[in-house]
């Protein structure tokens, strides 16, 4: 029972920790963010297959490393390392449930599209701050979770997809709040985004064991 209650239960914690919870202690408000992810993982690993496949261990490594990330964000080049090698594991997991059509792979288009525009915004602002050293990183992470949404799509698999395009817009809106300009309700739009990406991507696993119906457009 407490399978089908946890997803309220992350809602829940999410909305403590971004509307309840103050910002200072730090200590404090770092463990109320760890709390829904934790949950988040105990979810997916309790909605796995008796029969694990690589996607499982790497996804749920991909967690772990989202993980780290969330603890040591406000150190940003750490935080955006840890986020990057977690992509990886998402990619990696995703890589080997592709079912490839012309449908799913139309996702490229878009990406493309609005990971140009977005470099494109980035990199001279980032320059004429004085930021010059991320904007390798900072290239290298938008490539990485272009195609860790790229790869979610060709699973054929909406709830990878919905998580992966979740996960784009929260981490859009926090380097354009940081680098570019302020934006309003910054802190629960990128949490609030962010929690339902790692939801969705999470709730996806017990539909990517290769035996049960996939969610295909």
């Amino acid at each position: 029972m407490i399978l089908y209650r946890l997803p309220i239960l992350i809602a829940l914690m999410s909305i403590v920790y971004i509307y309840i919870v103050p910002f200072e202690p730090f200590g404090i408000k770092l463990i109320f963010k760890l709390i829904p992810m934790l949950m988040i993982t105990y979810y997916a690993v309790s909605r796995l297959p008796k029969k694990k496949l690589a996607i499982h261990w790497l996804i749920l490594i991909g967690l772990g490393f989202s993980m780290i990330g969330d603890a040591t964000i406000h150190w940003f080049v750490i935080g955006l390392s840890a986020f990057l090698i977690g992509h990886l594991f998402y990619i990696s997991g995703f890589i080997t449930q592709l079912r490839f059509s012309w449908r799913n792979s139309l996702i490229v288009i878009p990406l493309g599209i609005y990971g140009f525009w977005y470099t494109s915004q980035m990199i001279p602002t980032l320059k004429g701050d004085g930021h010059t050293s991320l904007v390798i990183p900072v290239i290298v992470y938008i490539v990485a979770i272009s195609l860790m949404a790229l790869s979610a799509s060709l699973t054929g698999n909406k709830w990878a997809l919905m998580g992966s395009l979740l996960f784009v817009i929260s981490d859009s809106i926090l380097a354009w709040n940081k680098f570019i300009q302020p934006v309003d309700h910054s802190h629960a739009l990128i949490m609030l985004t962010y929690y339902g990406a790692q939801f969705c991507i999470a709730h996806s696993l017990q539909y990517l064991d290769g035996s049960r119906t996939r969610l295909s457009w």
